[in-house]
């Protein structure tokens, strides 16, 4: 019996000590997104993110952070617009001028994430997590501006996973780089019938996490 009650009291004790360790703490969080539009003709696009989280640290090395984050993404370039056939009545044949111009394609997200956040060191951590996305706002804008209905948007939600790494100072502050990937096709070009252009987004910033007592 006496075992039993020693047991049970290092097991209480335990506990209590591993609760003591578990604390809370809201964060800001802003920086730059390179971001591209898979499989697309577009290139890289630079914008930015924005947004807050809560850090709810359940061990010296795990931190499960809640994130609501404001995110511009998107790409730019040259694109292919179809193809002009021209007749030439003197020969008689017909000639095909493949037709091209530059689309700047702006896509602003709401993003609910998840992340994971795992401390190798004082200052040192990885992050994963999945998010969930919902388009809020975009533009899309082809020169020659006729052919803008040729380009659009993809699906209103967005999927997919992010990760990446941290370096952390005694201060609060944080710097960051992530890797952003979606699943959901984003972007829509009708001239190349590509229907799975998802959202590949590099971030770097950095992140401030308040003080609680």
């Amino acid at each position: 019996m006496n075992k039993q009650i020693a047991i049970t009291l290092l097991i209480v004790i335990g506990i209590f000590k591993s609760n003591a360790q578990v604390t809370f703490r809201p964060g800001i969080h802003a920086g730059l997104n390179l971001s591209k539009l898979t499989k697309s003709e577009l290139d890289s696009k630079t914008d930015f993110y924005i947004g807050a989280f809560g850090a709810l640290k359940l061990s010296g090395f795990y931190t499960l952070q809640p994130e609501i984050t404001y995110s511009r993404q998107g790409a730019k370039g040259t694109a292919s617009m179809g193809s002009t056939s021209n007749y030439n009545p003197q020969t008689n044949t017909y000639s095909t001028t493949y037709d091209s111009g530059t689309v700047n394609a702006s896509l602003q997200y709401i993003s609910a994430i998840t992340i994971n956040k795992f401390n190798f060191s004082e200052n040192f951590y990885v992050l994963a997590g999945p998010f969930f996305d919902i388009l809020v706002a975009d533009d899309i804008k082809a020169n020659p501006k006729a052919k803008d209905y040729n380009f659009n948007k993809g699906d209103d939600i967005d999927l997919g996973m992010i990760a990446g790494l941290g370096y952390s100072l005694k201060n609060g502050i944080a710097f960051e780089a992530r890797v952003k990937k979606g699943f959901t096709n984003a972007f829509t070009n009708y001239y190349a019938d590509s229907t799975n252009n998802n959202n590949l987004v590099f971030q770097f910033g950095a992140a401030y996490t308040f003080k609680v007592k």
